[in-house]
């Protein structure tokens, strides 16, 4: 059979109605789970994937970049599962969560459905969310001191939770045996099996106004298109090769920093992003799967050029060389509960090489770290709590602008849950939620600013856990930027206030009714150099209260105090 010809304006129509399915998808899980993680943060995604090779070929537009490629690790092993068992049939569904095979960490549930059309398998339709907490020996699953996996949470490889149509109820009995919150687990679960249902009809309606042939020739002109695109914003680009590094403050055992760092090589219409170097694999849970690794480098290109399709054609032209043995390929068992904090330090070591190739691409980098802190304990009536949130800091100024205020970082498009929420939810109360003064990284255009949070524990007693970065190295400038402020984490005991001696990592700390937690979260990096800021903005920032009158004379010089503040 002949693949049939798209015109132009069928094949925009037929890519506006799957990112619409997409899209729709991602608004039912939101507005059906039960957890704040995803109801309110939105850190899940959806997506339609190549039926031979699980690529992607559309993700909903308000689901977290970095699934984008993960995801097709994801359903490329439910593809080789179903070919190893001989079995896959219409209405089943798998679920797993190993994060080895499936990329980012054991928290996200990846629920992954065949599409049949007349007895043909056209595409894998799949879900992944962030459950709230799925077992091992933290609340909420961001265990620093965690040296395998095992100590993160429970491991489920590919399984069928739905087969030809009828639920596997003893799966969903082991799912809810292993988790803190059941009740969550299962809402967030029926979420997901909603939003594939959804995903399904919207598919048979698609095929039924343009027909399988159309639609599947319409996948691969929109893949194809997308490699185009990328080969020519390549060729854009100077051929050359240019290098930088960064590290993590520790891998939350041992106090050592870990080196991360990349080559960023053009050569025509091919980039190679080469990450020789980079620490080896460690005790601690900063390692990432090489899945994730991969889906990083995807992400970062997107954020270079923002303008190309969400599609796999877009890494065509891109090599992404990692060492085996390394942090960024590491092996099960090894813990990988806080890959967050490591793929935001390859997307800054990509941006900060990229700067040196086409500075007007990128900004500087953004205050690095989701801070994942969780509180949990046992309210009076005797039920369990767990308060899991992350939170923002500034991203780095760019050419056109400074950089954002309190913003979430750059690998996803969640949000930061509101005071409101997780006030309403937790027995907890929010003491301070405000911008960090002199946060910032100077520049031309200077970076956000970062934010201090401060939260009081209501009940009796709980235990606090972190899993953060940027303690030890600060969040970089580029083009001649600054430095932005590091991140600082304190916790109240009654020898008063006390800081973690890994800087940004902490486990069972124990709070009684009245004490706090503080955060004080990195700025962005700036863009630029100082001197070249005109003294009106400077003089803006300190009316603003962004800058004290010293950090501003003594970073941007005295010229500012000349004009009215």
């Amino acid at each position: 059979m002949t693949t049939p010809e798209i015109d132009p304006i069928t094949l925009a129509v037929l890519a506006g109605r799957m990112e619409q399915i997409a899209d729709e998808m991602d608004a039912t899980l939101f507005r059906a789970a039960f957890n704040p993680i995803i109801a309110e943060a939105h850190d899940a995604s959806h997506g339609l994937y190549h039926a031979e090779t699980g690529d992607t070929l559309v993700q909903g537009k308000s689901g977290l970049p970095i699934f984008v490629g993960v995801m097709a690790f994801a359903v490329k092993a439910v593809i080789e599962k179903a070919a190893r068992d001989g079995d896959l049939a219409e209405g089943d569904v798998y679920i797993f969560n190993d994060a080895h095979i499936g990329g980012t960490h054991l928290s996200d549930m990846r629920l992954v459905r065949p599409f049949f059309r007349d007895g043909k398998l056209v595409c894998y339709l799949a879900s992944v969310g962030h459950w709230h907490d799925v077992g091992g020996a933290v609340p909420g699953n961001y265990n620093p001191a965690a040296m395998e996996v095992f100590q993160e949470a429970f491991v489920l490889p590919p399984v069928k939770l739905v087969r030809a149509g009828v639920l596997q109820q003893d799966i969903v009995d082991i799912l809810l045996r292993n988790t803190r919150l059941p009740a969550s687990a299962q809402g967030d679960l029926n979420g997901q099996l909603s939003a594939l249902d959804l995903g399904a009809k919207r598919l048979d309606a698609l095929l039924n106004d343009y027909g399988t042939d159309t639609v599947q020739a319409a996948l691969t002109a929109l893949t194809d298109r997308a490699e185009t695109l990328m080969r020519a914003e390549i060729a854009a680009l100077p051929d050359g090769r240019w290098k930088a590094e960064d590290f993590l403050d520790n891998d939350g055992i041992d106090p050592e920093a870990l080196p991360i760092r990349v080559a960023l090589e053009v050569t025509g219409d091919r980039l190679t992003l080469d990450f020789t170097g980079t620490a080896g694999a460690v005790k601690g849970p900063v390692n990432i799967a090489l899945p994730t690794a991969i889906a990083t480098a995807y992400v970062a290109i997107k954020h270079i050029f923002p303008n190309l399709p969400a599609n796999a054609g877009v890494m065509r032209p891109i090599t992404v060389t990692v060492p085996e043995g390394s942090l960024l390929a590491a092996e099960f068992p090894a813990p990988t509960g806080g890959y967050t904090e490591t793929i935001l330090r390859m997307i800054d070591v990509i941006f900060s090489a990229a700067a040196q190739a086409a500075p007007e691409r990128v900004v500087a980098n953004a205050y690095g770290t989701i801070n994942a802190l969780s509180i949990a304990g046992t309210r009076a009536n005797g039920a369990r709590w767990v308060m899991f949130s992350f939170y923002g800091g500034g991203h780095g100024g760019s050419l056109e602008s400074d950089g954002l205020n309190h913003g979430n970082a750059p690998i996803s498009t969640a949000t930061i849950p509101p005071a409101e929420i997780l006030e309403a939810a937790y027995p907890v109360m929010f003491r301070q939620w405000a911008l960090r003064p002199d946060s910032a990284g100077a520049g031309a255009q200077r970076g956000g600013l970062g934010a201090v949070y401060e939260i009081e524990l209501l009940e009796e007693e709980a235990e606090a856990f972190l899993f953060g970065e940027r303690g030890r190295f600060a969040p970089q400038g580029v083009a001649g930027g600054g430095a932005a402020a590091l991140n600082v984490f304190a916790h109240e005991t009654d020898a008063g206030w006390q800081t973690p001696a890994l800087a940004s990592k902490a486990v069972g700390m124990k709070l009684r009714r009245g004490q706090r937690v503080r955060l004080e979260t990195p700025g962005g990096g700036g863009y630029g150099p100082a001197a070249a800021r005109a003294p009106e903005r400077v003089a803006r920032d300190v009316a603003l209260g962004y800058l004290s009158p010293e950090v501003a004379t003594e970073t941007y010089g005295p010229a500012w105090q000349e004009l009215p503040v």
